[in-house]
């Protein structure tokens, strides 16, 4: 998947964060794509996530896409960037705190 989406900040640390698509992702796309106002709605909050994203910087841009739009898994996307799963991890982390910010901001509700 591609985001993680954010609990509620009196949760622990390590549960902090989910999987944003699962926010975006609607219970029934037959119908919503149909549905002008839905689509408009998902297309400037995606427009929105492409924009924070641009934001990031490129190591956590890279691990962030890497994991999330390309699916791949922490072993994989170390491999491709270079580094330990453990800085795939922390670079990660850091995106999913940071584009949390950026969303919240702009009045996203994650």
């Amino acid at each position: 998947t591609l985001f993680s989406a954010f609990s509620s900040e009196s949760e622990e640390k390590d549960n902090e964060y989910s999987d944003l698509l699962e926010t975006l992702q609607v219970n029934d796309d037959s119908i919503n794509k149909y549905n002008p106002d839905v689509q408009l709605e998902q297309e400037q909050l995606i427009k929105l996530i492409e924009q924070a994203i641009e934001t990031l910087p490129a190591r956590q841009r890279e691990a962030f896409l890497l994991r999330y739009w390309e699916e791949m898994d922490v072993y994989e996307t170390a491999i491709v960037m270079g580094c330990s799963e453990g800085s795939v991890k922390t670079h990660c982390s850091r995106a999913t705190h940071a584009l949390a910010t950026i969303l919240r901001a702009k009045g996203v509700k994650l």
